[in-house]
């Protein structure tokens, strides 16, 4: 059985786009070429794989089946083909990172700009996402490598390494009243409004796991996606807040936001740098993790 590149690459565009026109065109092909590509793939297997219905061309459950291991085989395929380049064009290359919210803000500017320096004809591109969709674009091969704040995690088909501490803090306006307090408890930051980060990040999932740990329910008013809006928010004097130590350093020193522990706290959180293990590490991506390793903060 000889599958060739060329027809996983056709399962994932019709999956894509549903249209053997808009296939011929992302590759360059004849539409009767991908035709006959896509007749042969049904031909080789036994089975049927598309279907045309209003207008378009779907994939049956069996090509749905294909369509889990075509995405993974194109990945790899274009992964491979960065690798090789490397070797070839010395002193070259390229590098996609994925990174969450906190390390590509507070941690990776410094990292790229030393490593630009060393490396002026390289190529980097940066995806700030949350961590379990860097996880996920790791997992799939869609980036070389990842950068999140994250609990201490396992995930079989990648490995990790902690960089950094990367603590959570109680923040809040130098004139509130929690930070005139010691010591306060849980149950007494619950009286107070306060800001959460959205739903997806893990700061915000390691606030509800605090929040379940204690038995309280907090006062929230506010549900903020961005971190820069959570700091301002509680710098106007009536909300508080858990973030990164990370994010709020600067504002600290500058007296503008108190910080103290959470009070209860019941979790860790570091930055991890992350690759999927099924990737061979180039010279290129050692070279950066070494940078990373470096950074001071």
């Amino acid at each position: 059985m000889n599958i060739s590149l060329l027809k996983f690459q056709i399962i994932e565009l019709l999956a894509k786009h549903g249209k053997i026109t808009s296939v011929a065109d992302a590759l360059g092909l004849k539409q009767p070429t991908i035709t006959f590509h896509m007749k042969g793939l049904e031909q080789e297997w036994g089975v049927q794989l598309f279907e045309a219905r209003a207008g378009k061309t779907h994939l049956t459950e069996a090509g749905y089946a294909l369509l889990h291991y075509a995405v993974k085989i194109n990945a790899l395929a274009r992964e491979a083909g960065r690798v090789v380049q490397e070797f070839a064009d010395a002193g070259r290359g390229t590098l996609s990172i994925g990174a969450s919210y906190v390390p590509a803000t507070y941690v990776l500017p410094v990292v790229l700009n030393a490593f630009a320096a060393v490396h002026p004809n390289i190529s980097i591109s940066l995806a700030v996402k949350t961590s379990p969709v860097i996880e996920e674009l790791l997992v799939h091969h869609e980036i070389d490598l990842g950068i999140m704040s994250a609990e201490p995690f396992q995930t079989p088909s990648l490995h990790s390494e902690a960089i950094c501490e990367d603590e959570l803090v109680l923040i809040c306006a130098p004139q509130h009243p929690i930070a005139q307090s010691a010591d306060p408890d849980p149950e007494r930051l619950a009286r107070f409004p306060f800001v959460l980060h959205g739903q997806q990040s893990s700061t915000r999932r390691m606030t509800d796991k605090w929040v379940r740990a204690n038995g309280i329910r907090l006062n929230t008013l506010l549900e903020l996606d961005s971190l820069e809006a959570i700091k301002q928010t509680v710098m106007l004097g009536n909300h508080i807040s858990f973030i990164s130590r990370l994010a709020v350093s600067q504002e600290a020193r500058q007296g503008l936001l108190a910080i103290s522990p959470i009070p209860g706290k019941t979790f860790s959180r570091f930055v991890y740098c992350a690759v999927n293990v099924d990737r061979k590490p180039s010279a290129l991506m050692e070279s950066f993790v070494s940078h990373l390793r470096k950074v001071e903060l």
